[in-house]
């Protein structure tokens, strides 16, 4: 019988993740990085571009970084847009389990469209995905359908510029927590 010790496994996961953590991006770094990925998300998407303009701020994760071995891990940070200027700084965590193997990176945009959204992401001591305000993750198909007139929920996320190979993606099970730069 073959016996696996997840101990190791777990601890380079995390130091990994932790060494991402400890590198942290500066302020202007992230600026710059969540206006480039917005741009370019808009040149890829142009429902995203249109939401950009309806919404009362926009929540940029250039980069996170995601890994897996029956347990993982996934760190970002971000920088919340209004009006097109940065107001504060935010992580994204998740941690889960199950049948999983690989790495990647990714970015990901969340439209907050109302002020009940913008308000709950200020003033809670973290939005857990999944409580609180509703967020919609808009994929290539449900993106065609969407319009102003359509646009009913509180939140809509876009996750773009993926890279590497990991079974499953998505934002459930994740946590965004204030940063303080």
């Amino acid at each position: 019988m073959l016996k696996i010790n997840f101990f190791p496994i777990m601890a380079v996961l995390l130091f990994g993740l932790s060494v991402g953590h400890a590198s942290a991006a500066t302020a202007d770094d992230l600026n710059r990085d969540a206006i480039q990925s917005l741009n370019t998300l808009y040149q890829h998407n142009p429902v995203a571009k249109k939401m950009a303009q309806e919404s009362r701020a926009i929540l940029v994760f250039p980069k996170v970084i995601k890994a897996g071995l029956v347990f993982g891990g996934s760190y970002g940070e971000g920088v919340l847009l209004r009006n097109s200027k940065p107001v504060d700084y935010y992580n994204t965590v998740s941690a889960s389990w199950g049948l999983q193997a690989g790495a990647q990176s990714y970015g990901y945009v969340v439209f907050l469209m109302n002020d009940k959204a913008v308000k709950y992401l200020q003033e809670s001591k973290g939005w857990e995905v999944g409580v609180g305000p509703t967020i919609v993750v808009v994929n290539e198909g449900l993106a065609k359908n969407l319009s102003s007139s359509t646009l009913k929920e509180d939140a809509y996320a876009f996750i773009f510029d993926q890279q590497g190979l990991m079974g499953s993606l998505s934002i459930e099970g994740t946590k965004i927590s204030i940063i303080h730069r």
